[in-house]
Parts: structure tokens; sequence; C-alpha cells
């Protein structure tokens, strides 16, 4: 008899960004992103606005100032993944345009639950869910059709490097 799913359901806020055909990226150091290329951007904290969190997240993962620009959407994605006793995630991120003002690129600082190893600009044609993750290629997506669709994203494999 198969186990019943588990779902955490994650919520975070993040910057589309791009510099010609480069799209700003972080290395993911944990969770069921780990060893990819993710999105800057991650979860409020008490208070604080979508806005004001994807400000945030996006200076601490990458060192920028950034302007918000658009909002463009919400999308949610399903995957398995072994954590705390959960056998999936729900992840729901709402999707920011976003342009740098100020800043450069550095290595982040270490705080208790800091994800980000680092960023960089990556080309979008580098790009793909071998090394990306699913957030990163439905901005890719976005980038290039302007269309977000509204349908869930589901992935029955998903493997953590």
């Amino acid at each position: 008899m198969m186990a019943k799913e588990n779902y955490h359901r994650a919520f975070g806020v993040y910057g589309i960004c791009c510099n010609d055909d480069q799209l700003l990226v972080i290395h993911k150091g944990r969770g069921p992103y780990k060893n990819r290329f993710d999105l800057p951007g991650g979860s409020l904290e008490n208070g604080e606005s979508l806005v004001e969190c994807v400000q945030r997240e996006v200076l601490e993962e990458t060192g920028f100032a950034i302007k918000v620009l658009e909002s463009v959407g919400v999308a949610d994605f399903l995957l398995p993944w072994d954590w705390k006793g959960f056998t999936h995630v729900h992840h729901i991120a709402v999707f920011y345009t976003v342009s740098v003002v100020g800043g450069s690129l550095v290595q982040p600082d270490p705080f208790p639950g800091q994800d980000s190893l680092g960023a960089l600009w990556v080309s979008k044609s580098d790009l793909s869910l071998e090394n990306a993750s699913p957030l990163v290629m439905k901005a890719v997506h976005w980038l290039n059709t302007k269309e977000l669709g509204i349908g869930v994203e589901r992935y029955e494999k998903w493997k953590v490097p």
C-alpha cells in the first residue's frame, strides 16, 4: 500500500531581473532546489509587504538594491521532496520584474535561514531543468512569451542533486 502524500506549502516572492540576455540567479544551498540555479527571493517576514520582501531578499542574496517594476503574477509547483516528514512541496511563487538600481554582486552573509550560496548572471539559453529550479524556467518562459499561464506545474519525479 502506498503512503499518503504529505505536502509542505511554501510561499515566496521572487524577482525576475534581466541584463541583456542574462538572468540574475542564485546558487541554491538547500531545499528542493539545492545545487541548482534559483531566482532571488524568499519568504515574507512579519509585517512585510510583498514588494518589501522581494527588495530585501534580492539585496540579501545578491548585493543588488532593486526597483520593483511590475507584478508578473503567481504560479504554483508541486514536486516530490522528502523533508521533515513531508513527501512533497507545494511551492507558491509571486513573480515581479525588477531592475538593479545600486550595489554589486556579493557573497551573501551567512545567517540562519540563508540558502543562497551566491549570485551570478546566466544566459537564458544555458538554463534548463537539469541545472535550474522550476521557478527559473517559468521566468525564462515568461521573458520569452510574456505568458505565465494559470495551471499548476507538477513534477512527478524530482531529484535534489
